[in-house]
């Protein structure tokens, strides 16, 4: 999301949280269930990031393997590693293609490898990435005979990374799965109340809102703890 600045989240986070606020200050007229649930509806716009930043990293951890084998198969074949790296805008895996692409044009009008090596890394912004063009530089300078192999090696070991990250994933989400939904039950719940007009008005008074404020603050702890438990650690970028 390249066109997304900081700034603009905060901004989406505070418009979600005042469009939920006020479509249940509407519903419900009551106004600290409106104000606790359009606090929580705030968090979405970073909830569709973070979940876009997971699957980014899962398609392309998915694909790098077979980029490889195209730069491995492509220098068996006599071509040089910066032409090889280039050639992978048209016949590299489609989610890596666009970053390839600047590459082969930066190469084109600067032919310093190790810089262009550098401006990919950035566009990239991917763990994963970082080590594959961390082993091409390595490959650059081995160069010889030893580079085929060097790649045949990258390759098998992104597989087995990407095969046992997988595993450990399968496992890992009934953890999420079951913190999203102990999160979202009561309040699904106190929706389903707000049809209800003598219960839903129970929460107008102090001891209402003070439920509704400790209730999503314990929900919110408890859903960070249960990631946290649950939580794979996470690819540190090298050199970035």
């Amino acid at each position: 999301m390249p066109n997304t600045s900081p700034r603009l989240l905060a901004l989406l986070c505070a418009g979600s949280g005042l469009v939920v606020a006020a479509v249940l200050l509407v519903v419900t007229a009551t106004p600290p269930v409106a104000v606790v649930l359009g606090a929580l509806g705030a968090y979405l716009p970073v909830a569709m990031v973070d979940g876009r930043v997971r699957r980014r990293r899962r398609e392309l951890a998915e694909v790098w393997p077979e980029a490889v084998d195209d730069l491995a198969s492509a220098v068996r074949a006599g071509m040089s590693l910066p032409d090889a790296v280039a050639a992978l805008a048209e016949r590299g895996p489609e989610p890596l293609r666009a970053a390839f692409d600047a590459f082969a044009l930066d190469y084109q009008v600067t032919g310093r490898f190790g810089d262009c090596l550098d401006r990919l890394k950035e566009r990239l912004a991917d763990p994963v990435g970082d080590r594959v063009i961390e082993g091409l530089r390595i490959a650059r300078e081995v160069g010889g005979g030893e580079l085929g192999r060097l790649l045949r090696n990258l390759s098998g070991y992104l597989r087995d990374d990407q095969r046992t990250r997988a595993e450990l994933e399968a496992r890992q989400s009934w953890a999420v799965n079951a913190a999203r939904l102990a999160v979202a039950a009561p309040w699904l719940v106190l929706l389903l109340m707000s049809a209800q007009p003598d219960v839903i008005g129970r929460y107008r008074s102090a001891t209402g809102s003070l439920i509704l404020v400790v209730g999503a603050g314990l929900c919110v702890v408890a859903y960070r703890l249960m990631m946290r438990v649950g939580r794979l650690p996470g690819e540190r970028r090298l050199l970035a």
